[in-house]
């Protein structure tokens, strides 16, 4: 591959992936204020996959830059990121009492894509939904924004010297799909790509050394428009208990009187 690979990591703070998600008193989102977060855990996997690239040698790596568009405390996230590996950061700072709202994903699409651009990135690497909205639409919505080829839910991600083609395998219902593309292209991360490995204390030190440079929207020139509303949210139901029968007849019985059968 004579191409060097300019890699994007777009990653996101979320809440801690093992806190329970509390709704507001206003019920218009989840309560954040005092709730501990983390980097988004599909995201972990993207940066691991990045790093893992530019170690099994053979296709040259030039940069891996970690991306994040959110609060002041998002800079934690990408500090973590550049631990594991990634070369920089860029923080976009997005005040949601401010700016309207929390970033949407086709606003975080176009704002990708205007990194891309400017940064001449040929592979983007990112997470294949985020665990607090879920809505697992930025890296489509990124690849037809940019008119580049895509591979979601990549478990498995191989790289061509000789033909300079990517190869990605990704779990279906039944099976595996695999698919054969040319750079430059979009890979979005599924749990069994890899196991991130931890930030150690050196690597922690040696990131806050590494280059984080702060942009706002306007750097960038995009249109993040919001156009969706929340109306409400709310917790779903309490489950029900379940019950027991005798027999099968019992069982019969009791399905009849669910409207089941």
């Amino acid at each position: 591959m004579s191409t060097p690979l300019r890699i994007l990591v777009p990653i996101k703070r979320v809440i801690d992936y093992a806190v329970k998600p509390r709704v507001n008193k206003a019920q218009t989102a989840v309560e954040t204020a005092g709730v501990k977060h983390s980097m988004n855990p599909f995201d972990e996997l993207s940066v691991e996959e990045s790093v893992r690239i530019r170690e099994r040698g053979g296709v040259p790596v030039d940069d891996i830059l970690a991306f994040t568009a959110g609060p002041a405390k998002a800079a934690e996230v990408l500090r973590t990121a550049m631990a594991m590996g990634a070369d920089r950061g860029i923080h976009v700072e997005v005040d949601p009492e401010k700016d309207g709202g929390e970033l949407e994903p086709l606003g975080v699409a176009k704002l990708l894509k205007a990194v891309v651009e400017k940064e001449k990135n040929n592979l983007v690497i990112l997470g294949k939904q985020s665990i607090d909205d879920d809505a697992g639409q930025t890296g489509q919505m990124l690849a037809g924004l940019l008119g580049w080829p895509q591979a979601t839910q990549a478990s498995e991600v191989k790289f061509s010297a000789e033909s300079g083609e990517v190869t990605v395998t990704k779990e279906v219902d039944g099976g595996v799909e695999t698919l054969r593309a040319k750079l430059p292209m979009i890979i979005t991360t599924d749990l069994r790509l890899n196991e991130p490995r931890y930030a150690s204390l050196p690597n922690i030190m040696k990131a806050k050394k590494k280059k984080l440079e702060k942009k706002t929207l306007a750097d960038y020139d995009v249109d993040v428009g919001r156009r969706l509303k929340t109306i409400k949210v709310t917790d779903p139901p309490p489950r029900q208990g379940g019950g027991k029968v005798d027999d099968v007849d019992g069982m019969i019985a009791k399905l009849k009187d669910l409207g089941a059968i």
